[in-house]
């Protein structure tokens, strides 16, 4: 934690991705409402960027975690037949993009940026100039919500990428897992980032012996771990407050973790928040 952080003041959420990990930002946000703490805008990318939308869009954080625990492999996989085909390396993804773009619908019942009740922004990568590109909030606004977010959260080889605009786009959390320099640049007085990353945790021979799909992931983890080294810092100009859930023993895909993944995440909020409680009280202010 840098700065002052004080406990029920308002601040911008920051939410990294992490695959089905990111069920935990469902705890931290329940704990948050729980303490009072007034969230006054969010950043998200990959499933951040969705749990975010669900909170931008008025849902209830008991309601978002009633969600939660019922959700499954089913809510976001449907295999892609054709890639498991002789010439199925010509495929784009071993998923089909509709079950997710189904899902971002039923959690999110906004269908439009102008319907969010709190400002939001959401961040993919440009396939064609490699930029991180940010929608909603001091970003682009001219494609939908949802196009949004399934760009945000579409992960290389798993899903398709999003086609907006005659541009392919993908998971913006391979380049930018946690943003919090883009909170500071839009003006952020106080933040919250939630970090769900285990990168490099997982033993490289292991994942390699699952063949094209574990060494796909294992160079995502890879990237993912450069890209995150710019947030490690501890000069941010504002105070930011770091919630690591205690995730280190599991994977993107673990989707029987859950319910384990959403009370570790409303674990780790509730103990950071005690935890800057305590060292403001004790600094004397």
């Amino acid at each position: 934690m840098t700065g002052t952080w004080r406990r029920g003041s308002g601040c911008m959420v920051v939410l990294g991705g992490g695959g089905v990990r990111g069920v935990a930002h469902v705890g931290v946000l329940r704990a948050l409402a729980e303490s009072g703490v007034r969230i006054e805008a969010i950043v998200g990318t990959s499933i951040g960027a969705i749990v975010g939308a669900a909170v931008a869009a008025g849902v209830d954080p008991d309601a978002l975690t009633e969600r939660a625990r019922r959700f499954g492999r089913d809510d976001i996989v449907t295999v892609n037949r054709w890639a498991l085909l002789l010439n199925g390396i010509r495929q784009t993804s071993v998923f089909t993009g509709e079950r997710l773009r189904a899902f971002i619908a039923e959690v999110v019942p906004a269908v439009s940026w102008s319907e969010l009740t709190i400002p939001l922004s959401v961040n993919a990568v440009d396939m064609q100039t490699a930029r991180v590109e940010w929608f909603g909030a001091g970003g682009r606004v001219d494609v939908t919500l949802y196009d949004a977010l399934y760009a945000s959260s579409s992960l290389p080889l798993y899903y398709p990428p999003a086609e907006l605009d005659g541009r392919y786009y993908f998971d913006g959390g391979i380049l930018d897992p946690l943003p919090i320099q883009h909170a500071v640049e839009l003006g952020a007085e106080r933040i919250i980032a939630v970090d769900l990353s285990t990168e490099l945790n997982e033993n490289a021979t292991a994942e390699i012996s699952k063949g094209l799909v574990g060494v796909h992931h294992r160079v995502l983890s890879v990237l993912r771990t450069h890209a995150r080294r710019q947030e490690q810092r501890a000069d941010w100009p504002v105070p930011v407050l770091v919630i690591r859930p205690n995730l280190a023993s599991f994977g993107t895909w673990d989707f029987d973790k859950a319910n384990l993944f959403l009370d570790e995440g409303y674990r780790a909020a509730r103990a950071a928040l005690e935890e800057g409680a305590t060292q403001r009280a004790a600094s004397g202010r």
